[in-house]
């Protein structure tokens, strides 16, 4: 855990260049997050932030920002920055809302997907299955997140693919417990591999309910572990 920070000054105007910086910055610090490393409640300091990540305070003051807005880090008055805590509500909201948006995605997928889209998801799923023995719960989330995500590319619907981008990143940190527990990670690749078989097949309803499938189980046992 690192140390809260006290203030937030106003930093110098952005550097030529440091763009690349707050890139960086934000996709290394949300990542450090959703894989628990700083886990909710967790306080951050700017300062040990840079120095951590051998970047400037300005790409970092940036990056916590950008979080901020994204609903991972959250400024209180006179305490600091702190890693936005996971309550079992926002879990099972965030829940409904992918079984309402997710399962119509998995029917358009089956409706539309190309050759293409089909042979992105077979190799997601092939890197996933070489990752199964090694157990290591970030990397498959990570292939989870990209599996869905191409998913989502393949309804061809560009706004829905968005939302179910920002569900998905708000999800990652459940995805993290959740494979975490005893068996589960093995499961969810069946789970996905009966979602790609329905839209191999191009059988919408298939589809439909194989992703309805998998986001429930993902439910209960995640309730079970919380």
């Amino acid at each position: 855990m690192i140390a809260k920070s006290t203030t937030r000054k106003r930093l110098a105007p952005e550097q030529p260049g440091s763009s690349s910086l707050l890139e960086t910055a934000y996709e290394k610090i949300k990542q450090q997050i959703t894989a628990c490393e700083f886990r909710p409640g967790d306080y951050l300091n700017e300062a040990e932030l840079s120095e951590r990540l051998g970047i400037g305070r300005t790409p970092v003051h940036q990056a916590i920002d950008r979080l901020m807005m994204e609903g991972l880090v959250q400024v209180m008055p006179r305490k600091g920055i702190i890693v936005t805590p996971v309550s079992l509500d926002d879990v099972l909201q965030t829940i409904d809302v992918r079984l309402l948006n997710e399962c119509h995605c998995a029917r358009l997928a089956a409706e539309r997907a190309g050759e293409e889209d089909i042979r992105i998801l077979d190799d997601i799923l092939a890197r996933a299955e070489a990752e199964l023995p090694r157990r290591n719960a970030e990397r498959l989330m990570r292939l989870d997140r990209e599996f869905h995500g191409a998913i989502a590319q393949s309804s061809r619907n560009a706004v829905l693919a968005d939302v179910l981008g920002r569900l998905h990143d708000k999800s990652l940190r459940f995805w993290i417990l959740s494979l975490n527990t005893q068996g589960h990670h093995t499961r969810v690749h069946t789970q996905h591999r009966a979602i790609l078989d329905a839209i191999h097949a191009h059988d919408p309803l298939a589809a439909e309910r194989a992703m309805r499938d998998h986001i429930e189980d993902f439910r209960r046992n995640l309730l079970s572990s919380l």
